[in-house]
């Protein structure tokens, strides 16, 4: 008696197609029929919708071909329904096939398609195959056209993005986390990094769609994302990937309301480039600034960075490329001198003598906090809820009452208030911060990179103004 594995998949693109249940049933029928045993540790069944194209793709397949190479082997015979339940590609078909027949001594059968042992099987099971692998390809095309179409009408193609859900097939702004959404742009274009926002989103206990942690491309691919401000991305040549700059993308204008407006989502866009331009991989290796204030000082008149030119002269950009009417040209090391003599100045008690600019769009983050605080405060009442009517036990509550506690006190402790605090208060606060800052940057041993660093960690921009000979400093607070 030969002992039998089974394996099942369903499309769910095949509305005709028997159920998992229902393949199972008829391949318990052929295996009783011809004197197999089928024990229920060799039933391999995928999730719904798994894709029969590549076999790596489909765990349980893999996890039946690993069983069957142990010695001795463990089962004489996998059933399938239909062999296009098997591999859908005729190159994983004949290399799996083969391996199981001729290395391992297993056979493949299916119980609606059922082959001889002549010699005529073999051009039978491979014009099967064949017809197999083109309803796979010709479903892929309908399909993809299916969702050009779609697309021309400015209509989804894929899942609700975060800070949307999907309503009669259409995107719909959430308003529980599209504040998120303008919290990760209001923090991207006033400096913080993508990595040092995805810890600030897993710190407020926030998960992605689809319930992952944060990472740093989860943040820019919602931060490269057009679907923020009212567009559709699509590739039709291509699977979904991170490639942002593939010639064959379409965006299209979508049908549902934007969560970002245009002129932030610029700013977001022109962070990124500025980003990859100094450090991302078409710059090479990760460069360190060249000198401490690189990328910091601004020109008066146009608002350009001041960039080095020959013989250590400073110059705004725009100016050098002919787009800003006035001259900024300075010296690097004078220049340097001045920054470093107006933040001693800002950093000393007495009265500070510059503007102290908060940083914008703080309520944003304010409005995430307090959602998320209030979505805490129901989970309390659901398990109190769950407590009292039996479901959880007096352990279980007090352990997830203690978990979700802590939470809310770490919110609270980070919640944002509105009204921003007196010039006094922000002032004091700087100083108390910021000791030491000056006997760093005067360090000869500490390198040009980590003193960009530094200054870039509380400073946002320095304006210098050549009429008037001085600097102005805009502080983040």
């Amino acid at each position: 008696m030969k002992i039998a594995a089974s394996y099942i998949r369903v499309s769910t693109n095949d509305q005709l197609e028997y159920s998992p249940d229902s393949q199972l049933e008829k391949i318990r029928e052929y295996a009783k029929q011809n004197d197999m045993i089928l024990p229920e540790e060799f039933i391999f069944r995928e999730e719904e919708g798994i894709s029969g194209k590549k076999a790596n793709k489909r765990p349980e397949f893999m996890h039946m071909i690993g069983l069957a190479k142990k010695k001795p082997k463990p089962f004489d015979v996998i059933i399938v329904w239909k062999f296009s339940r098997f591999a859908r590609n005729r190159q994983d078909s004949i290399v799996y096939k083969s391996m199981l027949r001729k290395q391992l001594g297993i056979d493949v059968v299916s119980v609606t398609e059922p082959i001889g042992d002549d010699k005529m099987s073999i051009i039978v099971e491979a014009m099967i195959e064949a017809m197999d692998e083109y309803y796979s390809i010709n479903l892929a095309e309908e399909v993809r056209r299916g969702m050009n179409e779609k697309v021309s009408r400015g209509e989804p193609v894929t899942i609700a993005p975060f800070g949307y859900f999907l309503q009669d097939k259409k995107l719909v702004v959430d308003l529980e986390t599209a504040p998120l959404v303008r919290m990760i742009f209001a923090d991207f274009i006033t400096g913080m990094g993508t990595r040092a926002i995805a810890m600030k989103l897993n710190t407020m206990g926030i998960r992605t769609r689809r319930g992952n942690r944060w990472e740093n491309r989860t943040i820019e691919y919602i931060l490269r994302n057009p679907v923020y401000i009212g567009k559709i991305r699509w590739n039709p040549a291509a699977q979904p990937r991170r490639n942002y700059n593939d010639p064959n993308i379409v965006i299209v204008d979508g049908g549902h309301e934007p969560i970002i407006d245009p002129e932030t989502w610029k700013k977001a866009q022109d962070q990124i480039a500025k980003n990859k331009l100094m450090y991302g991989r078409s710059a090479g290796a990760k460069k360190c600034p060249a000198y401490p204030l690189q990328g910091i000082v601004k020109c008066s008149s146009c608002g350009s960075s001041l960039t080095r030119m020959s013989k250590g002269m400073m110059q705004c950009l725009a100016y050098s490329h002919g787009q800003c009417d006035y001259s900024h040209g300075i010296m690097y090391n004078r220049l340097e001198s001045m920054v470093y003599a107006a933040l001693a100045e800002d950093l000393r008690e007495g009265e500070i003598h510059i503007a102290l600019k908060i940083l914008p769009e703080k309520q944003y983050e304010s409005d995430a906090i307090e959602k998320q605080i209030q979505r805490e405060k129901q989970k309390l009442q659901r398990i109190r809820e769950a407590y009292e009517n039996g479901i959880d036990t007096i352990d279980e509550y007090r352990e997830n009452k203690q978990k979700i506690t802590d939470r809310l006190k770490k919110l609270q402790s980070e919640q944002i208030t509105t009204k921003p605090p007196a010039k006094k208060q922000l002032t004091t606060k700087l100083r108390s911060s910021r000791q030491g800052v000056m006997a760093v940057l005067k360090d000869p041993h500490v390198g040009a990179g980590e003193k960009n660093i530094l200054l870039r960690s509380f400073i946002e921009k320095v304006v210098y103004n050549k009429v008037k000979n001085q600097v102005e400093i805009y502080y983040y607070i």
